[in-house]
């Protein structure tokens, strides 16, 4: 296979990384402030088993959390899967385990807010979700946003790990040209398209970290 087939592949294979990772965001970060929500709630049943499930998706290995969401619906249940179940089972995977993460983080950075600024809202008069809309949650977000970013780098690394369950990203075609070949050039470019992918999200979460800093 020469140089650029191998590269054409490669890039064919970043597209669905890069889809895995942009669908994984765009679920994973408002369900970690719902789940931020239920673990901070005041009713003992609903945070205690809240903390619960965080504890066993950060307690357990992503891989196997893929495998429970690929495999579990036909051995628990009996369904029949199609191949498109592949990526749904991925993305539903990591999701869910990223959201676990942020709740976290969010949890920390609400519970950072000052007890001042809820008084002082509810002085002027604020519901609730007024404080937290236009008080609580922009200080929440710039307080967060360094170790969200540390969250989103570590994703597109692991966007790899959609190899377990035989699903066609960069990093599994990879290894199949790097077996094919007997080479290991393969799995290098591919690092350097990660690598690549990586500084640019950096870039712009750090360009995001900046605007928000409206105050310096």
């Amino acid at each position: 296979m020469s140089f650029s087939a191998m590269l054409s592949q490669l890039v064919g294979g970043f597209g669905q990384t890069v889809l895995i990772f942009a669908l994984t965001l765009v679920f994973s970060l408002p369900l970690g402030l719902l789940v931020a929500f239920c673990r901070m709630s005041k009713f003992r049943p609903l945070s205690g088993l809240t903390k619960i499930i965080i504890s066993i998706l950060r307690g357990t290995p992503l891989m196997l959390q893929l495998f429970a969401w690929f495999y579990g619906p036909f051995y628990i249940f009996g369904i029949k899967l199609t191949s498109s179940y592949r990526l749904i089972a991925i993305i539903l995977g990591f999701s869910v385990n990223y959201a676990a993460y942020f709740a976290e983080i969010y949890r920390s950075g609400i519970e950072s807010i000052p007890v001042g600024q809820y008084e002082a809202a509810n002085v002027l008069g604020y519901s609730k979700s007024q404080t937290f809309s236009r008080i609580i949650f922009p200080q929440m977000v710039k307080r967060v946003l360094p170790p969200v970013t540390n969250e989103v780098i570590t994703l597109v690394k692991d966007t790899s790990l959609a190899f377990a369950i035989a699903y066609t990203e960069m990093f599994t075609i990879a290894k199949q040209i790097a077996a094919a070949q007997t080479s290991i050039m393969p799995l290098f470019i591919a690092g350097v398209f990660y690598f690549i992918f990586n500084f640019i999200v950096a870039q712009v979460m750090e360009r995001i970290e900046r605007k928000l800093n409206y105050y310096r």
